[in-house]
């Protein structure tokens, strides 16, 4: 259940700052903004296989330099659920009542709670840090989305373009047709930097150049990625203490307060195995 949770059916979350609260289209493009709740209930749970809580949630990597995870879940019987921040921003397809939507889910830089439709289903890619769509900034969409109009069962408009949906199996193709258009780019800096190779500009330009491209500093990115590292390891059972040694945290106190920032929950709640609340998809990197 997403990049970037996932699951509010009929709006996805946004908020594109004050283009969310005026109604009125992201960058001119006919994209509809749409509350952070409503879409942020559009992303996946954690695990690859889990049925937990009314969810069933499956999740998968990508041989796609483009692509860092493909989910896809279904909803019953659960009507909230906890979105972790993430620098990624996802694409993502849905079903409630009937009426399918698309939208371009953006970079979560806080945890915050998302409402859950009963009997949707949810598909989505989650792209890697540096993509973006050449229409539509990443950096507009930071803890909003953005919903593409006009979807039917069978296509929707993209950059001006009629295209088929996609579904968890060929997520790649239709990834590479994006590429191939143009309507998916990549920045050649940004990938670089995150590789840790020599960058052969100014370390400004690089800030510059992931903010435009992310919509998040260097920094953010860092800790949440080290939070939800963080989060994982705890699930997994090691100790508090010992997550902090490792990853780098001055001490508990600090690890505590990043927990409750940007995975929205405390050490002893993610030991919690039946918790009273889903959380969103947490995996390995």
């Amino acid at each position: 259940m997403k990049s970037r949770s996932i699951m509010e059916g009929s709006c996805l979350a946004a908020m594109v700052s004050d283009l969310c609260r005026s109604g009125t289209d992201v960058t001119g493009t006919g994209y509809r903004p749409v509350s952070i709740s409503q879409l942020n209930a559009n992303r996946p749970m954690r695990e690859e296989g889990l049925t937990r809580m009314g969810l069933e949630i499956e999740s998968r990597p990508s041989d796609s330099p483009y692509i860092e995870r493909v989910w896809r879940s279904s909803s019953s019987e659960v009507n909230r659920m906890t979105s972790v921040a993430t620098a990624h921003w996802d694409l993502v397809f849905w079903q409630h009542c009937g009426q399918v939507s698309v939208a371009v889910q953006g970079p979560e830089s806080k945890a915050s709670p998302a409402p859950v439709p009963e009997d949707a289903t949810f598909f989505g890619i989650i792209f890697s840090l540096g993509t973006s769509l050449s229409h539509l900034p990443v950096n507009r969409l930071v803890d909003g989305s953005a919903e593409i109009p006009d979807a039917t069962r069978r296509s929707f408009w993209l950059n001006g373009s009629a295209w088929r949906l996609p579904d968890y199996d060929n997520a790649e193709g239709f990834v590479r047709r994006m590429v191939g258009e143009g309507v998916l780019v990549c920045d050649p800096v940004v990938t670089a930097a995150l590789r840790g190779a020599p960058a052969d500009v100014s370390e400004r330009t690089v800030q510059r150049r992931f903010v435009a491209a992310t919509g998040l500093t260097r920094g953010a990115i860092t800790q949440i990625g080290r939070a939800r590292q963080a989060a994982v390891l705890i699930q997994e059972g090691m100790p508090a203490h010992d997550v902090a040694y490792r990853l780098g945290y001055f001490d508990q106190p600090h690890l505590a307060r990043s927990l409750t920032r940007y995975i929205g929950r405390t050490a002893t709640q993610l030991r919690d195995r039946d918790p009273s609340e889903p959380l969103s998809l947490l995996y390995k990197t």
